[in-house]
């Protein structure tokens, strides 16, 4: 088991840039394909980055491509989102989470195990 912590959100101008960390503990960081999903006020969770255990595979949202970078640093147990070009449309409530029966991170919130609480990311016009 893992447990996941984000850190990192807050208010923002449009344009500006915010980096996202989820601290693991539990069992080994690198066990786990990771991924960031976000969630807007009435609107379903979605996907927005994923990347492998070692972090040699990487994919993206539609939405995000380009702007933000999903990265992680096994020896330090964290995942990161780096998110730049922010946009109005970019807030959300951001969630790290892990699954541990693939190499490879996905877009299906379904197949993660593990979910952190959140992070608020409000990003102003």
């Amino acid at each position: 088991q893992v447990r996941l912590v984000e850190s990192g959100g807050g208010l923002v101008q449009a344009g500006g840039s915010l980096r996202l960390s989820c601290a693991a503990s539990g069992r080994t960081f690198s066990a786990y394909a990771m991924g960031w999903f976000r969630q807007a006020p009435g609107k379903e969770r979605e996907f927005a980055a994923a990347i492998s255990r070692s972090g040699d595979s990487t994919y993206y949202a539609d939405s995000v491509k380009g702007r933000f970078t999903i990265s992680r640093d096994n020896a330090k147990n964290t995942l990161y989102l780096q998110m730049n070009r922010l946009k109005p449309e970019d807030t959300a409530v951001y969630y790290c989470a892990a699954r541990a029966a693939y190499y490879s991170g996905s877009y299906y919130k379904d197949s993660y195990d593990y979910w952190g609480q959140g992070t608020q990311v409000t990003v102003s016009s």
